[in-house]
């Protein structure tokens, strides 16, 4: 049974950037970007809920997602989920284009539960993940030609280790399944094996076939802290990844329906220092780096 919300506060869950899989503006950020970065959080978290929650109908969830647009971008009434952002964009001097398209993604959310491959997987993170890496490299006044490739990797990558991570949730909960289809036929394996306590031997070998796809991803976006000017932020990236690295490899050995992927407090915070250290014992080489990215760009340039 579907419910009538007014706005999109009202379809809010309660959940924080603190409450994420992976760190949001932790305080290796630079205070006064940490602000931009958490209004933009809130306010696709807004989006998210909306497009998450349960008993809204497609419809009515996607009339809240373009009042959240219309907010946004001022072609309608203020909405108080839109105004930090709102202010943090017009004080930077920066588009609203990537906040709404995580809009678009969630529009998606609502009318589309099935992906058909690899591909269509990937398309779909251009809208939900690729753009929170460049708003973050944009507040930092980072060069796009320079860091949006490998970010739009790493982005990817995280969003996919989510949906590997929740696969029986989103399924059990949304009937959404991020698993493509021709991966899922490929291994003998229905939608329905989402809704088990465990997953089959099929179903692990299609989990393990998208992480061992993710981690190219991963290894693709691994030079990305080394091309960031800022250190604080280049830091808050290297532990990102590592963490993403060492998620994804568990994924390729336990089963997410039955067992924790998650690392404790400890571990967490372990994993994210060793991205930290090699980061920053990496960073007096950054130069060459940067130059060996350059002629990559450039060569990719020249076969397009």
């Amino acid at each position: 049974m579907s419910v009538t919300l007014d706005n999109a506060t009202q379809a809010r869950s309660g959940k924080g950037h603190k409450d994420e899989n992976f760190p949001v503006a932790s305080h290796l950020i630079h205070p006064r970007n940490r602000g931009a970065i958490l209004a933009f959080y809130d306010f696709v978290r807004a989006g998210d809920d909306v497009a998450d929650h349960a008993e809204l109908s497609p419809e009515r969830k996607i009339v809240l997602l373009d009042r959240l647009a219309d907010a946004l971008t001022g072609e309608g009434p203020a909405d108080p989920e839109a105004e930090p952002l709102k202010r943090e964009l017009a004080t930077r001097g920066l588009p609203p284009t990537h906040a709404l398209e995580l809009l678009d993604a969630f529009r998606l959310d609502a009318r589309k539960t099935r992906y058909d491959d690899w591909e269509d997987l990937i398309a779909y993170c251009r809208l939900s993940a690729m753009p929170v890496g460049r708003y973050v490299l944009d507040v930092h006044g980072e060069d796009p030609a320079v860091v949006w490739g490998p970010s739009d990797a790493i982005c990817a990558a995280l969003q996919i280790v989510n949906h590997l991570q929740d696969c029986a949730k989103d399924y059990r909960r949304n009937d959404r399944v991020y698993l493509p289809r021709d991966v899922l036929a490929r291994h003998g394996v229905t939608v329905e094996a989402l809704a088990a306590d465990r997953a089959s031997p099929a179903l692990r070998a299609v989990i393990r076939e998208l992480a061992e796809r993710t981690m190219g991803l991963l290894d693709e976006g691994a030079v990305l802290p080394d091309l960031i000017a800022d250190l604080r932020l280049s830091l808050e990236i290297a532990a990102i990844h590592r963490l993403a690295v060492v998620l994804c490899r568990g994924l390729m050995e336990r089963d997410p329906l039955s067992e924790s992927v998650h690392h404790g407090k400890a571990g967490f915070a372990l994993t994210a220092l060793g991205g930290i250290i090699a980061t920053l014992a990496r960073r007096p080489l950054r130069g060459r780096v940067l130059r060996a990215q350059a002629l990559r760009v450039a060569n990719q340039e020249g076969r397009r």
